[in-house]
């Protein structure tokens, strides 16, 4: 990924502390992790498995800045040994990035039952498991993060398509709404990230997007809100996504 933002090349410009990225083996995780550590950042990213991914490639270029953990989000038992290794570590930023699409674009009542579950458990249901498990690691003014999507507005739902995958972000946005009013007046910023259509693995050839339009104005916006208190839902250039 190559960018010619002035600001994105100079890791003097952002700095900051650093971040748990919860999935960065490819695709917008990889380029979230090279963003910040061409900003400066420490991060502690994570892959699903023991295979070596392009991430590994990012690391071995900047042992100082990349650290690469293991986990399978939809584990809980995975979730726990994680949180186990990090015990005494804190971060400016939490963000999890981890999600899938059907490989289908059936209605929901053509989706079978296990594709159905899996996308549910896994964008929606996981993050919020990793968000409770690791909320005590983020520093008290600090950040905890999600990638959603603008296909979780229900508001904005004009076109159909997409069915489970709309409602699995749509339902994570509930929950993150739901454990936002659990933790009213705390002072973290609490942000649901939808990143525009992006030409990735899931958003396809066709997507408007490319990473570098999209990635170093994520992580601008992101870096942008911290010390605003409670829940926004933004897209990648800070602007407010309707429920």
């Amino acid at each position: 990924m190559t960018t010619t933002n002035s600001d994105a090349l100079d890791p003097r410009s952002t700095g900051g502390g650093p971040v748990l990225l919860i999935g960065g083996s490819r695709g917008l995780g990889l380029a979230l992790a090279e963003e910040w550590v061409r900003r400066g950042r420490h991060v502690v990213a994570t892959v699903r498995g023991s295979a070596r991914t392009p991430l590994h490639d990012l690391a071995d270029a900047h042992p100082d800045r990349i650290e690469i953990e293991t986990v399978d989000i939809t584990e809980p038992g995975q979730i726990a040994a994680l949180r186990a290794r990090l015990a005494g570590r804190t971060f400016d930023l939490l963000f999890v990035n981890a999600g899938i699409a059907t490989q289908r674009d059936d209605s929901v009542a053509q989706t079978p039952t296990d594709d159905f579950v899996r996308v549910m458990v896994t964008n929606a249901l996981s993050p919020l498991r990793v968000i409770e498990a690791f909320e005590d690691l983020v520093e008290p003014t600090g950040t905890i993060g999600v990638m959603s999507s603008g296909q979780g507005s229900v508001a904005n739902n004009e076109s159909g398509g997409h069915e489970v995958y709309r409602g699995s972000k749509a339902a994570l946005n509930t929950f993150m709404r739901s454990y936002a009013a659990r933790h009213a007046g705390q002072p973290r910023t609490l942000v649901l990230m939808a990143p525009g259509w992006v030409r990735t693995e899931l958003g396809g050839e066709g997507a408007r997007l490319t990473i570098d339009e999209s990635i170093p104005n994520v992580v601008r916006t992101l870096d942008g809100l911290q010390g605003s208190p409670g829940l926004h839902y933004v897209d990648y250039l800070g602007r407010t996504v309707p429920w």
